[in-house]
């Protein structure tokens, strides 16, 4: 006689409760921290725009009866939107800089012939005035020789005028930097 043996798979237990989405979780954090991001990026620009509260509050309204008449403002001063403030005095820790490499030509153990280029960064809280115009005095280290002093101009904000400099270094290994020496500004 066959004897045949029927196989049957086990099927697990049902949990009594779905289980939870941890899906969820990543996506609650991102809402909370987006929301915290924008109260305190509010915070902070209504702590850096001059007289941003004062205005949003608007004025008191006073009783008819109470308040004595006086003479309003003129109103073409009344109109006029608050000026602008500009870092006036920026300082070198108002920028970063670093140099970028432009061309290179090593010799072997004779070094490299190397051209750079200044790479500047405004990172000052307040901007700049786009009416004038600031020289910036820096220095180049990885010369054979030693430093590199050069100076390039900020205009309009964003507008650099610079001269790309050649220098030789003694290996290929040598890392090219600059730090900022002096900033001065002119109208």
């Amino acid at each position: 006689m066959d004897e045949t043996t029927e196989a049957t798979a086990e099927i697990p237990p049902v949990p009594p409760y779905p289980p939870t989405s941890t899906r969820r979780r990543p996506v609650i954090a991102v809402i909370v921290g987006t929301v915290i991001i924008a109260a305190i990026s509010s915070g902070i620009t209504a702590i850096l725009v001059p007289g941003s509260d004062k205005e949003a509050a608007g004025p008191k309204p006073t009783s008819a009866k109470s308040a004595p008449a006086t003479p309003s403002e003129d109103p073409t001063e009344a109109s006029e939107e608050p000026e602008e403030a500009y870092n006036d005095i920026p300082t070198s820790t108002d920028f970063t800089l670093s140099m970028k490499t432009t061309k290179k030509q090593c010799f072997g153990s004779a070094g490299c012939a190397i051209t750079v280029e200044p790479n500047l960064s405004y990172v000052g809280a307040i901007s700049l005035d786009p009416e004038k115009t600031v020289s910036i005095t820096y220095e180049i280290h990885g010369d054979e020789s030693g430093p590199v002093i050069q100076t390039m101009e900020l205009s309009d904000r964003d507008r650099l005028t610079y001269t790309p400099v050649s220098i030789s270094t003694a290996d290929r290994s040598t890392k090219v930097t600059a730090e900022i020496t002096d900033v001065t500004v002119s109208s």
